[in-house]
């Protein structure tokens, strides 16, 4: 139980004092108060106190720089900091030197208590020795302690307090929505809802609707009201996925609501708040993309006020073992067996490229469960699954269908993902790995004439520059 502990309380303001003080004897515990940083820490180096509430700026030093010292000698000591600084400077300070928790003031008395109360539950469970290291990390949203990974997690730690829009970068797989759930469970806005939209998988005329809404008989088919995801998140965190996959003419009205603050619905008049916070994620470069007049450069400046890239897996491997054992006993979770594996295994693991990162590790976890008996997987076995497959393409006779190679090469896409489905968006994302090779060599063959290869793809002129645009392909223009 809290009640009882002794809570040690610096701070030069004598009324806050007082006050603080009376609450916290109000509510069980002892109290001991000071108004200078020097007497705070004598007590805390003799071992004094359950918890500490330091101001920050005290007549005889800085409540942030006792902070380190605390941790040094005293790790389990919780420590709450206010501070009339209200910046975001303040309280990233205070997150990075081990704060428990950053208060503002003014503050509520009552969250101070309840603040007090969290910190000491969570200090007594947090010496219970029944519990691993690694399972007290599977509580976490994300898995690995790499230096790359404790990077990503430090700029979280500062984002968590803020309203501040984030944009997730990274290669497909590396897990940008899983940064983006966790800066949305563990924020301020965690009691709304999360919302999230793949830009790459809604059908280009619908994206409007999908994120406005709109009004019964806005367009043909709109038979009734449809609410978007700005409306269903409000009060939350919408997660605009892909967002490199955006249609051009969407991004202006996006840019807009994020301006103004506030959207209409197709067919609608009236303007409803946009109270919602916005994380954008895409596996491309959105900087290439300005560059080729793709994605507007206003809208991308918007999204990128804090940019969280991601490492890809070949980054982190020292993440393996933690990660593997996640993967193996969610498989276990699912009714599959529990697996073991070698040094030999990891090794080869290690050694290994992954391009299709973290979530290619989860699909191969996934698959080794399924598929062996060996109770404890090896090197060999790695080596196997992991070596490179001839592609059937390889193998196709000349004149072979062009049918007939996408069928081959779907075939063992869907494999790829043994018992699980792609994410979402295939039909599209498809067309667009067929359409970006055949406009790329046809312009190669042309030298760069669009005028030539408009003609000999059937397209005209401006469809097809619009196509070079929403693709990001770098053409020579050595012939115009």
């Amino acid at each position: 139980m809290s009640e009882g502990a002794t809570i040690l309380l610096a701070d030069d303001d004598r009324a806050i004092r007082l006050v603080v003080t009376r609450a916290l004897e109000e509510a069980g515990f002892r109290v001991r108060a000071t108004d200078g940083a020097s007497t705070l820490w004598q007590w805390i180096e003799a071992g004094t106190g359950d918890a500490v509430i330091t101001d920050v700026v005290m007549p005889d030093g800085d409540g942030l720089d006792l902070l380190p010292r605390i941790r040094n000698i005293r790790p389990n000591l919780p420590v709450i900091v206010m501070s009339a600084r209200n910046t975001l400077k303040t309280a990233v300070a205070a997150t990075e030197r081990g704060a428990y928790e950053y208060l503002s003031k003014p503050f509520d008395i009552n969250e101070l208590i309840h603040k007090v109360k969290n910190s000491l539950d969570n200090r007594l469970r947090s010496n219970h020795k029944n519990k691993s290291a690694r399972a007290k990390q599977e509580d976490l949203p994300l898995v690995g302690r790499s230096p790359a990974m404790q990077d990503v997690y430090r700029i979280m730690a500062r984002l968590m307090p803020t309203d501040l829009t984030v944009l997730i970068t990274g290669e497909s797989g590396t897990g940008k929505e899983l940064v983006a759930r966790a800066l949305h469970t563990m924020g301020k806005r965690k009691h709304g809802s999360f919302v999230a939209i793949n830009m790459a998988a809604i059908p280009r005329e619908l994206i409007e609707s999908e994120l406005f809404g709109h009004e019964k008989g806005a367009f043909t088919g709109a038979i009734e009201r449809g609410i978007g995801r700005f409306e269903q998140a409000q009060g939350g965190t919408l997660f605009l996925d892909e967002i490199g996959d955006m249609p051009f003419e969407a991004q202006t009205r996006l840019l807009r609501v994020l301006q103004q603050g506030e959207f209409t619905t197709i067919g609608g008049r009236t303007a409803l708040p946009a109270d919602v916070r916005i994380i954008a994620a895409t596996n491309k470069d959105l900087a290439d993309l300005v560059a080729v007049k793709s994605f507007r450069e206003d809208l991308y400046y918007r999204l990128n006020v804090v940019p969280v890239e991601l490492p890809p897996l070949r980054s982190r491997v020292s993440d393996l073992p933690d990660l593997i054992a996640h993967f193996s006993e969610k498989c276990a979770a699912a009714g599959l067996p529990h697996k073991q594996y070698d040094p030999s295994a990891l090794e080869r693991m290690k050694s290994h490229g992954w391009p299709g990162n973290v979530r290619e590790l989860e699909n191969l976890v996934r698959r080794l469960s399924a598929l062996y008996a060996d109770e404890t997987i090896s090197g060999k076995i790695i080596q196997a699954e992991l070596q490179p497959k001839t592609r059937s393409r390889d193998k196709m006779p000349v004149g072979a269908s062009l049918d007939s190679a996408v069928e081959q090469h779907l075939a063992q896409y869907f494999a790829n993902h043994a018992d699980g489905l792609p994410p979402p968006g295939l039909y599209p994302r498809i067309l667009k790995e067929v359409e970006r090779p055949l406009l790329t060599m046809t312009l190669a063959a042309t030298r760069g004439n669009q005028i030539r290869a408009a003609e000999l793809l059937g397209l005209n002129r401006n469809t097809l520059r619009k196509k070079i645009r929403a693709l990001g392909i770098k053409i020579s223009r050595q012939v115009e």
